[in-house]
């Protein structure tokens, strides 16, 4: 004989999940270690559980200017990156030339 299934509890965490992805559940957290301005550790902890559009409705898109997680983030980054290497580098050029 067979044990019996126990189609309440399925159906009771099938429910539970649907609420939980409906409604959503987010835990965020930072811990970051610094001495004198100096950063030792930075620990960026992110749990969101809820479906996407949930989570844009309740205004949480971290994951799109995470430039660990986004590329777009990251070419975002690098531009910004350049276009400073740029000016600094036509400033030194500049200053190059009055010298000259």
């Amino acid at each position: 004989m067979s044990e019996p299934t126990h189609s309440i509890n399925a159906t009771g965490l099938a429910d539970i999940l649907e609420r939980v992805l409906d409604k959503g559940i987010v835990i965020a957290g930072d811990i970051k270690i610094q001495i004198a301005d100096i950063d030792l550790l930075t620990i960026k902890i992110r749990l969101l559980l809820c479906s996407v559009d949930k989570a844009m409705e309740m205004g949480i898109n971290w994951w799109q200017e995470d430039t660990y997680l986004s590329t777009k983030a990251r070419e975002k980054e690098l531009m910004q990156q350049q276009e400073t290497l740029e000016a600094r580098l036509e400033k030194l050029e500049a200053m190059n030339n009055k010298i000259d």
